[in-house]
C-alpha cells in the first residue's frame, strides 16, 4: 500500500466535503498579540517538529515584536502535548504544532484524552519533508542501499529501526517498508524523534525512517548516513541520495509534514492574525534558508483547505494501520 504525504489534488478533493462545515479564518484587524505566545511542540527538543518551530519563532518574534515561546512536551508518539492543548485556555495565546503523526493517532491509540477535529482549530500546514532511511555512520556507513537491505534479509529481526514513538509516521514509514521489502527489523519507540536519533548516532539503534527535518544536518555532519529518500524523486537538498523507485520500491512514498492548531474557541481575530504572522515568518529569507537546507516545502494550507487536507490525512492513514497490522509496542 502507498502512503503519499502532501498531495493537492487530495486536499482539493477533501476541501470540497471540509467547507461546507468550516470556514476560512477572515482577517480582521486586531493588535495581536500583546504578549508572548507559547507554541506547545508535542515532541522533546532536537527532532523534526522543533527544526521547523524554533527557526519559525525566531523569524516570528523578529516580525511580530512579541516572543513565541517554544513549549516542549513530549511523550505518548506526540498526543501528550497534544492533549495539553486541546485543554489550553482559548486565550488566543497558545498555539500548537502537530504533524502528520496526529493524523495517525486516531487510529493508532484506542483511547485518547481529545479529538484533534472537535478539540483543535487547523490554522496553517507550514511545512512537508521526505521521509529519509538512515543509518549509523560507524556501522554501517560503508553500505549502500542494496548491500544494507541484504544484511537485513540475512538477519531478519536482528536489525532495529527507532522511532518518535509508538503511531508516528517513523513508526508508520518502517512498517511500510517491511510490507514492501519483504523484511523483518524491530521497532523501538522513543518519545520523540531527538533522542531516537542520539542513540541512532550512538549505535544504539541501526537505522531509522526519519523526516529530513530532522535528519539533515546530522547527514551533512557525518553522524548518519543516508541510504534512501521516500517517494519517485531525489531531495534537492541532497541529490546524492537515490529515491525508492529507483530502488525497486515504487509504492514507498511517506511524507512528513508540520502544521499549526489553536484550541477551539480562540478569538477569531487572533485565529488571523496567527495565520498572517505565521505566514510571514515561513516566508522570511532565514526562514527559507532552513527550509531549503532541510529539503522542505512550504505549502501554505489555511483555514478550510488544511482541514479538508486534515481529514484526508486521518481517512488515509486509517487504511494504512489496517493493511500493515502496525500495533503500539
Amino acid at each position: 500500500m502507498q502512503a503519499t504525504g502532501f498531495k493537492r489534488r487530495d486536499v482539493l478533493r477533501a476541501v470540497a466535503a471540509g467547507a461546507a462545515v468550516y470556514g476560512t479564518v477572515g482577517h480582521a484587524q486586531s493588535t495581536w498579540p500583546t504578549k508572548p505566545v507559547t507554541m506547545i511542540v508535542p515532541f522533546p527538543a532536537g527532532g523534526g517538529t522543533d527544526a521547523f518551530a524554533r527557526p519559525m519563532a525566531a523569524q516570528f518574534t523578529k516580525l511580530s515584536g512579541k516572543s513565541l515561546v517554544i513549549d516542549n512536551r513530549g511523550g505518548a508518539g506526540g498526543t501528550l502535548g497534544a492533549g495539553i492543548a486541546a485543554k489550553a485556555a482559548p486565550d488566543g495565546y497558545t498555539l500548537f504544532m502537530g504533524a502528520v503523526h496526529h493524523t495517525i493517532a486516531p487510529s493508532m491509540y484506542p483511547k485518547l484524552d481529545y479529538d484533534l477535529e472537535r478539540d483543535l482549530v487547523p490554522l496553517i500546514l507550514v511545512a512537508s519533508v521526505p521521509q529519509v532511511l538512515v543509518v549509523n555512520a560507524k556501522k554501517h556507513g560503508n553500505m549502500d542501499f542494496k548491500a544494507f537491505l541484504a544484511e537485513i534479509k540475512a538477519n531478519p529481526g536482528k536489525l532495529n529501526y527507532g522511532s518518535a514513538g509508538g503511531g508516528t509516521s517513523h513508526h508508520l514509514a518502517g512498517e511500510l517498508f517491511k510490507q514492501q521489502s519483504k523484511t523483518f527489523i524491530t521497532h523501538i519507540p522513543y518519545r520523540g524523534a531527538g533522542p531516537a536519533l542520539n542513540d541512532l548516532i550512538a549505535g544504539n539503534v541501526d537505522m531509522m525512517f526519519d523526516g529530513l527535518g530532522s535528519s539533515a544536518g546530522h547527514i551533512k555532519g557525518g553522524r548518519i548516513k543516508a541510504l534512501m529518500v521516500s517517494g519517485t524523486k531525489r531531495s534537492p537538498a541532497f541529490p546524492d541520495v537515490p529515491c525508492a523507485a529507483e530502488l525497486g520500491l515504487p509504492d514507498y512514498t511517506v511524507t512528513t509534514w508540520y502544521g499549526i492548531w489553536a484550541p477551539k474557541g480562540s478569538p477569531a481575530d487572533a485565529q488571523a492574525r496567527a495565520v498572517e504572522e505565521i505566514r510571514k515568518a515561513v516566508q522570511a529569507d532565514d526562514a527559507k534558508t532552513v527550509w531549503a537546507a532541510q529539503g522542505a516545502e512550504f505549502p501554505n494550507l489555511t483555514g478550510a483547505q488544511f482541514d479538508g487536507f486534515i481529514k484526508a490525512e486521518i481517512k488515509k492513514w486509517a487504511q494504512v494501520v489496517k493493511a500493515s497490522g502496525a500495533k503500539l509496542d
